[in-house]
């Protein structure tokens, strides 16, 4: 289901099964659902401007040429937020092993069965912590495990986690501290991401009527028969395409301004 990269099998040998998280690969029902709201949201915004059922339906076919592409990215964007969560919880079950006086196998072989009890069998961090468990138990180093984990995963707090793992597990140092302050950074920086998200809320909101609200009018004056907005005279036709463009350029402008990262 995801692509996996060649170059990465000598990081973690024969557990090259994990998946690559730096790509989502869209499912044929994904795939359904993006061509369906491409050819949605093109037929209705082309109908709405120009009232051509086979114009309409030729704009809706093209938007399914982009509409794959901008689903995967929303659905790879939410995979990622989606295994940083549950990075957090066994972060969470992990300190609490370290802090039983569990060592680090049996700390890891613990998560196991908490994870499977918070997010079910088939979650990805499920997943990977099998990966681990089969490679200690195939006496492959930990720090070997966990840095294959993090490469995959294109994400920072582990990739973080990993290299301080590795450094203090090597030198001896307190493994319950720095699980807990991993925990507590990437708590940290989530609950700060939540409240940038509800700063910027109203302006997110702002951002998608101003995008909607064109259409709307344009149905508006239809619905009242206004002759100017039906009619497709050729210089109707080039500022219609030219308001169409601007507003598509303006909500990716706004769409790069209102998405912070921290």
């Amino acid at each position: 289901m995801f692509k996996k990269r060649e170059q990465q099998t000598d990081d973690y040998g024969m557990m090259s099964v994990g998946k690559d998280y730096h790509d989502y690969q869209l499912t044929a029902k994904d795939r359904m659902i993006s061509w369906t709201l491409g050819l949605i949201v093109g037929f209705v915004v082309s109908w709405a401007f120009f009232s051509n059922v086979f114009f309409s339906v030729l704009c809706g076919v093209l938007c399914d040429i982009f509409a794959p592409n901008i689903y995967r990215k929303y659905k790879h964007a939410k995979m990622l937020n989606t295994l940083r969560d549950q990075f957090k919880d066994l972060l969470d079950s992990l300190s609490a092993s370290y802090s039983a006086g569990k060592n680090t196998t049996n700390a890891f072989i613990s998560s196991e069965k908490d994870m499977i009890a918070i997010h079910g069998e088939e979650s990805d961090i499920v997943r990977e912590i099998r990966i681990i468990n089969g490679g200690l138990k195939n006496n492959v180093n930990i720090e070997t495990l966990l840095s294959g984990f993090a490469k995959r995963s294109g994400l920072e707090d582990i990739q973080s986690f990993a290299d301080v793992f590795e450094v203090c597990n090597r030198q001896g140092g307190n493994l319950k501290r720095v699980v807990t302050e991993t925990r507590d950074i990437i708590s940290d920086k989530i609950e700060i991401e939540m409240e940038i998200d509800t700063i910027l809320a109203g302006n997110k909101n702002e951002l998608n009527i101003m995008v909607v609200m064109p259409v709307v009018v344009v149905l508006m004056l239809n619905g009242l028969g206004s002759g100017t907005a039906n009619a497709n005279t050729l210089s109707n036709i080039i500022l219609k395409i030219f308001c169409i463009a601007l507003f598509i350029v303006a909500y990716v402008i706004g769409k790069k301004i209102t998405d912070i990262k921290i």
